[in-house]
């Protein structure tokens, strides 16, 4: 069941209609436990109280899959007003961003300028940003333009994924080169050619992976809510006797708040993911599909 519920948030995903008729209602239908608000005074607040409370942040202006120019120029002109606000505010928080939100599926060219803008902004302003990885259509493409934006920019970095087969060879590859790597299990439909199908394999992967970029010289920033992988990650920190400065756990804004604080309290660095902004269909889709009890949560919401 768990896994219909999975599969059915996950195509919902990408439905254009659905995302359409959602944008109608707003975050009344639930969103508003996992996406900050629509507009960057909401996603400051937001930032500010984590900060309040020992925390940092990274800001993501939702949206992705673009396949218009001037929206894709728009997405990276937003992107440049969240720099300037964290930098204005003087708050502790870094970006994120998906590629296609700046046009890598209209042209690579196109992506690359609009790149180069926003990391030019991130880098005067000494804020790292961060490159979200999408599904394993774009893995390569993304790993390339990664490679070649490092060269220039050393506050950038970017995801790798779990699930997929390949994974641990890019995080070997990539701690070699000392980049520094968000950590996630994953949260797109894949093939079975091409991601482990089941969640062991995925939580033995994960493990691989960010015991081998810890020892790395690069910066790993361990992305989960998963209590076995954090127990498992606070002792090898703790083994290896790793510097708080070269790593830090990240969680989802809106989940396991009392997790989180717990890390902090034990003096461990959390950052949390803030998404905001008025495309938020297709990530509250996939929290949905993350979690069953996130269902349950949302449906509770829209009866009261």
């Amino acid at each position: 069941m768990e896994e219909m519920l999975r599969s059915f948030f996950l195509t919902l995903a990408k439905n254009q209609s659905a995302n359409r008729w959602a944008k109608r209602y707003g975050l009344r239908l639930g969103a508003q436990r996992f996406v900050a608000g629509e507009t960057i005074p909401d996603a400051m607040q937001a930032v500010k109280e984590l900060n309040s409370i020992g925390m940092t942040a990274t800001l993501d202006h939702l949206g992705e899959f673009v396949a218009d120019e001037a929206e894709a120029r728009q997405s990276a002109t937003d992107c440049i007003e969240a720099l300037k606000a964290i930098h204005e505010h003087e708050v502790l928080s870094t970006l994120s961003l998906k590629m296609t939100q700046v046009g890598l599926d209209i042209s690579r060219d196109l992506c690359m300028e609009n790149m180069r803008s926003i990391l030019d902004v991130a880098l005067a302003y000494g804020i790292v940003v961060n490159i979200d990885m999408e599904d394993e259509t774009r893995c390569q493409v993304t790993l390339d333009i990664f490679d070649e934006l490092r060269k220039d920019y050393p506050n950038v970095m970017t995801v790798i994924q779990a699930y997929l087969y390949r994974s641990l060879d890019d995080v070997l590859r990539l701690a070699g080169e000392g980049a520094s790597l968000r950590l996630v299990k994953g949260a797109y439909k894949e093939s079975e050619k091409v991601a482990f199908p089941d969640k062991a394999d995925v939580d033995s992967n994960y493990i691989k992976m960010m015991e081998a970029h810890l020892l790395s010289s690069g910066f790993t920033a361990i992305a989960t809510h998963d209590e076995k992988i954090i127990h498992h990650a606070k002792e090898y920190i703790a083994n290896h006797q790793i510097a708080p400065d070269k790593y830090e756990f990240q969680m989802l804004y809106g989940i396991r708040a009392n997790l989180q604080q717990q890390l902090v309290s034990e003096g461990h660095p959390v950052r949390i993911y803030v998404p905001y902004g008025n495309d938020w269909y297709g990530y509250f889709m996939r929290r949905l599909a993350e979690r069953p009890a996130n269902v349950s949560f949302v449906l509770r919401g829209m009866v009261h």
